[in-house]
């Protein structure tokens, strides 16, 4: 969870936040999120609360700062973020210090949901990938979004092996233009064969966001009979863009993962 700092009145909110939000139609709990122990912090408890959003995950940490991000926005709406940060609460959540009974509870709604941030840095790395796996264990959609922040890594190699450390386990994968490129070294992001090359066995659906383009999608191969012919089918295709004047796109790839996920935890079949 992070706090982001605009020009505006304030608006609470965070990647660390809404990628460990489990989405079960209108259900909305915090699995594990862990921020500093301050009022500012428990206002934004409060404020879950207030919006039906279970917060029994949240956990306050008495020795660090919770994250802060700083979004200058452009004309565009599109935005650009600093981050202050090393060490904050979230990259000090270990392992040890999860509450399994809880998570346990808490995963019985249809879907997880994950993001490529939590697994810059040890030992929150750690943890976040025992409940992504926790997750994967309780039979619920584990949804995944790099959200590549290069300046929070030490490398781009090590971008590049910590976003691919859970990647093979996940269900859906959402994915920018630019990711691609970077996951891919420097591949073209509009090519079909350059996408299909980070499909994996497990993984049901691949979306490709492309801003006020919309976006792509890819499913996995799925078995397909006409009379006595047996074949294997993929599927791909493009939805597009909704024409807006942007004020700020902060916030706009969760909102795109919401919208996939309540839907699906709708009508799992679709997967």
């Amino acid at each position: 969870m992070d706090s982001f700092i605009h020009s505006k009145p304030s608006h609470p909110r965070g990647f660390h936040l809404e990628e460990v939000v489990i989405y079960d139609y209108q259900k909305l709990s915090v699995q594990c999120a862990q921020v500093g122990e301050d009022e500012f912090e428990y206002m934004l408890a409060d404020i879950l609360k207030e919006n039906n959003v279970n917060n029994e995950g949240m956990r306050f940490d008495p020795g660090a700062r919770t994250v802060l991000a700083f979004v200058t926005l452009r004309n565009d709406g599109e935005h650009e973020f600093m981050f202050y940060r090393n060490p904050s609460a979230d990259m000090l959540l270990q392992e040890t210090g999860l509450d399994y009974n809880l998570i346990r509870k808490l995963l019985s709604t249809k879907s997880f949901s994950s993001k490529g941030t939590h697994l810059i840095t040890e030992p929150c790395k750690l943890a976040h990938i025992a409940v992504a796996k926790a997750a994967k264990d309780a039979g619920v959609i584990l949804s995944y979004d790099p959200n590549l922040r290069l300046p929070l890594w030490s490398s781009a190699e090590s971008a590049r092996e910590g976003i691919l450390s859970i990647w093979e386990i996940a269900d859906i994968i959402k994915i920018s233009e630019e990711e691609i490129s970077f996951l891919t070294q420097g591949e073209d992001p509009y090519d079909d064969a350059v996408v299909r090359k980070l499909f994996h066995p497990n993984l049901t659906l691949l979306l490709v966001t492309e801003g006020p383009d919309g976006c792509r999608y890819y499913t996995k191969s799925r078995t397909v009979t006409v009379g006595v012919y047996t074949f294997f089918q993929e599927f791909s295709g493009r939805v597009k863009g909704l024409k807006v004047d942007a004020v700020d796109t902060t916030g706009a790839g969760e909102a795109f993962v919401a919208g996939i996920l309540s839907e699906l935890a709708a009508d799992v079949s679709l997967c």
